[in-house]
């Protein structure tokens, strides 16, 4: 197979079922998170309201990962992505039911917020299993020398369903309401279910099944801190989406300072979405594996350019413009450290690796969202989009000043070393 045919993944048929499940799961959650953080902003009128679901779902994501990560590497990936979604669903029927008039009409303020954040709090548990189990059935659905084009389309997916599931999000608030929209959250979750499936069970790697869960651990998080380009990469990350948390505080941004609604809304949401759609797209036919670590580091700091440009713009399309190249920057530094990950971590180790990166990355989103409300609470809104973008900038910079190996890194030989294999 020709190594440069960028639609080289997509001739695998179970690849292409991974990709159907992806989207209609990432649809799905990434509309949920819109949907409720209209509500609860709606409720509480509250910048911090808005930086306690992101701490709601971290608490229990970091608590349970490097657990999660260890269950995952002794399980059969199918069937454990299955009872995932299972719980899912169940939590976003859960919150059908919260947003219902009939049947919340007689509650509290308080008791609505307090319920839609434990049901939040619930699903952070499930994104502890859902993110190191996706991962590893990744690598199971197609052969190692095209991780790099798997990982753009993966990417792609996942940033197709973000572009559409706030886009849909904020449209279908202001056309059915805030309940109806969690009715077509459900429909999506069970869709990803369906696409399951069709894809077979898939044989276990782990060549020490019954291994005690503290060795386990030990030697996962151990692989991560001595493995320099998986820590640089998954490191740099996590503080660029820790203080480059815009996103948190769009819907202030929507409701009180560029007063554009909930349809408005949608769009700002769907900006960056729609940026790194595009960007990796246009990585299937330019890979980005040749110099990759100086790639990253140009791109996060690109991101907190963009983030300070959003936080000063008082005009709507200034502000739209500014978080698509956000999304642009962001998509780059996506596919990197996605094919960082893939190519540096071994087959019976990925659902620990994963694990550890969710811990640094994933839940970094909500610490993120957390840290941009509280900063938004003390300082307003403005002062702390712009901070967390100034940070960004400062954290790029001390890193590629002080880690040369990073800065040098490239993936070529690691692709010739999986076409060898092959």
């Amino acid at each position: 197979m020709n190594k440069k045919d960028p639609y080289a993944a997509l001739r695998f048929k179970e690849f292409n079922i991974f990709l159907l499940v992806r989207f209609a799961m990432v649809f799905a959650w990434s509309m949920q998170f819109v949907v409720i953080e209209w509500e609860v902003y709606s409720i509480t009128k509250n910048p911090l309201s808005l930086g306690i679901i992101g701490l709601m779902e971290v608490i229990p994501a970091v608590g349970m990962a490097l657990f999660a990560g260890h269950i995952v590497d002794q399980s059969e990936k199918r069937n454990l992505l299955i009872k995932c979604l299972l719980g899912f669903s169940v939590i976003s029927f859960g919150l059908f039911l919260l947003t219902w008039p009939r049947i919340v009409g007689d509650w509290s303020t308080n008791l609505i917020l307090y319920s839609i954040y434990f049901l939040v709090f619930l699903g952070g548990f499930v994104r502890a299993f859902m993110g190191p189990t996706v991962f590893s059935l990744f690598s199971l659905v197609v052969p190692k020398k095209i991780y790099p084009n798997a990982a753009t389309w993966s990417s792609s997916v996942w940033q197709m369903a973000s572009v559409l599931g706030p886009a849909l999000a904020g449209f279908s608030i202001t056309w059915i309401g805030v309940h109806w929209s969690m009715c077509l959250i459900v429909v999506f979750s069970a869709l990803a279910l369906l696409f399951l499936y069709q894809i077979p069970q898939k044989p276990i790697l782990n060549p020490k099944i019954g291994e005690s869960v503290m060795t386990s651990l030990k030697e996962g998080v151990t692989y991560v801190l001595k493995t320099k380009a998986i820590f640089g990469a998954i490191t740099l990350d996590m503080i660029a989406v820790l203080f480059g948390g815009a996103i948190a505080l769009l819907p202030i941004y929507a409701q009180d300072i560029l007063k554009v609604g909930s349809e408005g809304f949608g769009v700002l949401r769907a900006a960056p979405a729609v940026g790194a759609f595009i960007i990796m797209f246009a990585s299937a036919y330019f890979p980005l594996h040749k110099r990759a670590g100086m790639k990253l580091l140009v791109a996060i700091f690109g991101f907190g350019i963009s983030i300070i440009i959003f936080g000063l713009s008082q005009t709507f399309w200034v502000s739209v413009l500014a978080l698509f190249f956000s999304g642009v920057t962001d998509g780059i530094s996506m596919i990197i450290r996605q094919t960082i990950l893939q190519l540096k971590t071994p087959d019976h180790m990925r659902g620990r690796v994963s694990s550890v990166n969710s811990m640094f990355v994933g839940s970094s989103n909500e610490l993120g969202a957390f840290e941009s409300g509280l900063t938004a609470k003390l300082m307003g809104t403005v002062t702390a989009v712009v901070f967390g973008g100034t940070m960004t900038l400062l954290t790029v910079l001390g890193f590629g000043f002080f880690s040369p190996t990073f800065r040098k890194l490239d993936l070529k030989d690691d692709l010739d070393k999986n076409e060898l294999e092959e």
